[in-house]
């Protein structure tokens, strides 16, 4: 997707031509192969540097063209959301310093994307996803304005039919409906490169689909999505849903999503993915193409393939196959799309170099990795690495079954040293990159387990928005220093922090956790609910989520004065609620929400989002707003 000048698929013609033009580009990707002009006996690495832009409080700052602006590095270009930055880092010769060298320049881009951010009153966080995140930043607002993502957006939202709506769960459940793409925003990655020999592309992919497990089990990094503990690395889950452009009768029919793993060995040629994802897939965007593309191989030129490669940036394998062309040589790469951002740079690069230790030394010592497991094994291997991290079971060789820290102590880490080594890579990087996997992997601390642990130890202090901003803050402290994640010490709960940025929307710190009763049950429930859960007030909504009234134990006190409860009576809560309670939205300003509370006499707020019921903000909370208020207040005093 890297293609800028990119047109909306949206008449029959363009589509036509486009589609011929795919095809074309097929034939000639395989005149190319079949003659030997694609580049041979060459492995080259690379990467791609995906982070988020933050602001002083620790929230998502929408920066990136500002940034861009400024920074004056062609290595630089923004990605989906305003709050994401992306960087492009050399590609080079497997061998030697090139991890010491890979990591050299990744820091150097770090540094360079903090220091321009500063100049913005933002900094740099390096995480798969930030757990600062809210919805309210997922709006069209949010995304680069550009021609490329409008027509993505509108593309897939074509195809789709209706909204993206998913449950994922963790520790803890998500549900999400959503209205465009920017689900996809909510995912930052250290995207490697590896390339390879056309000729054993299909043994070197198979090869990538079975290392990628043990791989994400070891870096996991995004544990958290809207304020919910879901997978230790929900990337793999979230960013599956945000660009699906199933129908609902292509989801029953059990059509493969846009993103997707894959579900069988690839048998001989890269052509076979291609060829099946076009076959497969829509076309979602277009893009201007070479004309006669054969002509061109005839006269010595290599072509682009423009079509092709715009194509396979719409469909998100985990391990991707890439076709580029430099100084008129023409290659493939494996993009390995799995790693997240973070938690440090020395730990993305050890991610790396684990990476590509276990298919250099897998290659040496597995003739067809197709003997030793079956896809449906590897494929589990995956899905479980996304959940469980380090603490996932893995399917292995000889029809073995693993936890993933034994696999990747005792045989996988060995197998990439022999890969390192066998590439030439320098002993003292070999020994730096997998030494921090190694450490990593024994005290079992990746940034997902270290994000959860943290949580975990604040317990219940401060606000949900409040232990995240905590989180961020914590992180991107720890990870400046360049101290792997194996050593950061736990976030706490930090009293320093302006309590502002937490209470200056009703969303932010409404209660979301709510016991709700519906018309028809009886009064004596709501008042028992009251009894148990120590609250004033109950919602009352319907079968779809609606608010439709509110009980308050003001019309429970004037029931009973009333003498209408009892045994002998059974009145239901239609009977004496309020069916038109004064109701608030999630970006209401606190200030506002007080405003109207105090002016209408209210002790409670329900908070709604299109009618349909999301919290409630109470006097209690508001209590807790000017307590906060009144202690900087005689701080600043003193």
């Amino acid at each position: 997707m890297g293609e800028q000048n990119v047109k909306l698929n949206d008449d029959e013609s363009t589509h036509q031509a486009f589609m011929k033009a795919l095809l074309t580009e097929v034939h000639a990707l395989e005149r190319m192969l079949d003659t030997g002009l694609l580049e041979s006996g060459v492995r080259r690495i690379g990467a791609e540097q995906e982070m988020f832009l933050i602001d002083k409080a620790n929230k998502p700052a929408l920066k990136a063209m500002e940034i861009l602006d400024i920074v004056d590095d062609e290595r630089f270009t923004h990605e989906l959301g305003l709050f994401n930055l992306e960087a492009n880092l050399s590609p080079r010769r497997l061998g030697g310093d090139c991890l010491s060298q890979l990591e050299k320049e990744a820091q150097e881009i770090y540094l360079k994307a903090r220091e321009t951010a500063a100049k913005v009153d933002c900094d740099i966080a390096l995480i798969g996803i930030l757990p600062t995140l809210t919805k309210d930043n997922l709006g069209l607002e949010s995304m680069v304005p550009t021609p490329r993502y409008y027509a993505l957006n509108d593309a897939i939202k074509a195809l789709r039919g209706g909204e993206f709506d998913f449950t994922i769960n963790g520790i803890d459940q998500l549900v999400v409906e959503h209205d465009n793409v920017m689900l996809e925003a909510c995912n930052t990655s250290f995207q490697v490169h590896f390339q390879v020999s056309p000729e054993n592309f299909a043994k070197n992919y198979n090869i990538a689909q079975v290392v990628t497990a043990p791989l994400l089990a070891a870096a996991v990094n995004s544990p958290v999505l809207l304020g919910k503990r879901l997978w230790h690395e929900t990337r793999i889950a979230v960013f599956e849903y945000s660009v699906d452009t199933r129908s609902k009768v292509q989801q029953e029919r059990g059509l493969k999503p846009r993103v997707h793993f894959g579900d069988r060995w690839l048998e001989e040629s890269v052509t076979e993915i291609f060829k099946e994802d076009i076959a497969r897939f829509r076309i979602v965007l277009t893009t201007d193409t070479e004309e006669d593309p054969l002509g061109m191989i005839d006269r010595g030129i290599m072509p682009s393939l423009n079509a092709l490669r715009l194509h396979n940036g719409t469909v998100y394998r985990w391990n991707r196959p890439c076709y580029g062309v430099h100084n008129n040589i023409p290659h493939l790469r494996i993009e390995n799309r799995v790693i997240p951002s973070g938690p440090t740079v020395l730990d993305e690069v050890a991610n790396a170099a684990f990476f590509y230790g276990m298919m250099a030394g897998m290659t040496e010592q597995v003739d067809d990795i197709r003997d030793y497991l079956t896809f449906g094994d590897v494929k589990s291997n995956f899905l479980a690495a996304a959940r469980d991290g380090i603490r996932a079971q893995m399917n292995w060789f000889n029809d073995t079954h693993l936890p993933a820290k034994e696999l990747v102590l005792e045989q996988l880490l060995p197998l990439a040293r022999e890969g390192l080594q066998e590439a030439d890579i320098d002993n003292d990087d070999i020994d730096r990159y997998l030494g921090v996997i190694q450490n990593r992997v024994i005290k079992r601390r990746t940034g997902a387990r270290w994000a959860l642990e943290s949580l975990e130890n604040m317990k219940d202090l401060g606000t949900e928005d409040q232990r995240m901003r905590c989180i961020v803050g914590s992180m991107v402290a720890q990870q400046s220093s360049g101290t792997p994640i194996c050593d950061w010490e736990l976030a706490e709960y930090c009293e320093e922090q302006d309590w502002r940025d937490s209470y200056r929307t009703v969303g932010l710190f409404m209660t979301r956790d709510l016991f709700t009763v519906r018309t028809d049950d009886i009064v004596d429930f709501a008042a028992t609910l009251m009894d148990w859960r120590h609250i004033r007030h109950v919602p009352v909504e319907d079968d779809q989520g609606m608010l439709v009234g509110l009980v308050s134990h003001r019309d429970l006190l004037r029931l009973v004065a009333q003498g209408r409860m009892g045994k002998e009576h059974r009145v239901t809560v239609d009977e004496i609620m309020n069916p038109e309670p004064i109701t608030v939205s999630p970006d209401t300003s606190t200030v506002e929400a007080i405003q109207i509370m105090r002016r209408e006499k209210l002790a409670c707020l329900p908070v709604t989002r299109d009618g349909k019921l999301v919290g409630i903000v109470s006097e209690h909370d508001l209590i807790i707003v000017a307590s906060h208020l009144l202690e900087s207040q005689l701080a600043n005093r003193e």
